[in-house]
């Protein structure tokens, strides 16, 4: 099994997944040149050349969130999903089509449009967390009794959010499912491979 993947990138979320079902895999750096283009032989495993990308026998899957899913399914006794779905369902899907979407406007609004974009998705993400923050009262884990993909997918998007004003790790709820989530093993290996921020302090 191959994970194709780049640090600051949401192969972060698909590397703490294997870290945590524990299976052997390789990891392939796929970098960009100068132009910002990918080797050409990556596009030949994904034509958008975006990572991550899965390579499991003949298996060829991109999409952090397929890649999730497709984990949880092939390696049950790992417990990346609930048993009851829905709302593990729900929260992933708006991790990575509604909250990862509004970070990337924020990270590269000349992409989106002009003047603007940036105010907009900054104003949108403190809007997205907050909502986050408050399905988290009360709560240890986003959906379900136990941690699960969705909570890696969070932890990641929490450390993306970290320089937003106030950072998205201020909020209480999210800075706690932040450190719970960093006491896992695996969370902690893909925080060091990746080179991501740990908050300090509250």
């Amino acid at each position: 099994m191959q994970l194709y993947w780049r640090p600051g990138t949401a192969a972060f979320a698909a590397d703490a997944a294997l870290g945590e079902i524990g299976v052997p895999y390789e990891r392939v750096l796929v970098e960009r040149d100068a132009s910002g283009s990918v080797p050409a032989d990556y596009l030949r495993i994904n034509p958008m050349g975006q990572v991550p990308t899965l390579v499991d026998d003949s298996l060829v899957l991109p999409e952090v969130a397929a890649i999730l899913l497709y984990l949880a399914d092939r390696y049950p006794e790992a417990r990346l999903a609930p048993a009851s779905r829905a709302e593990f369902y729900r929260w992933l899907v708006f991790l990575t089509n509604t909250l990862q979407p509004a970070l990337m406007r924020h990270f590269y609004p000349d992409r989106f449009g002009t003047e603007g974009v940036l105010f907009a998705a900054d104003r949108q993400l403190h809007q997205l967390y907050d909502v986050v923050e408050r399905a988290l009262d009360g709560r240890r884990w986003l959906a379900g009794d136990e941690r699960n993909a969705a909570d890696l997918m969070l932890f990641m998007l929490t450390e993306w959010g970290g320089e937003l004003e106030p950072s998205a790790w201020a909020r209480p709820n999210l800075r706690a499912h932040f450190e719970r989530t960093l006491e896992l093993s695996s969370v902690q290996q893909a925080v060091a491979d990746h080179g991501m921020t740990v908050p300090q302090g509250r």
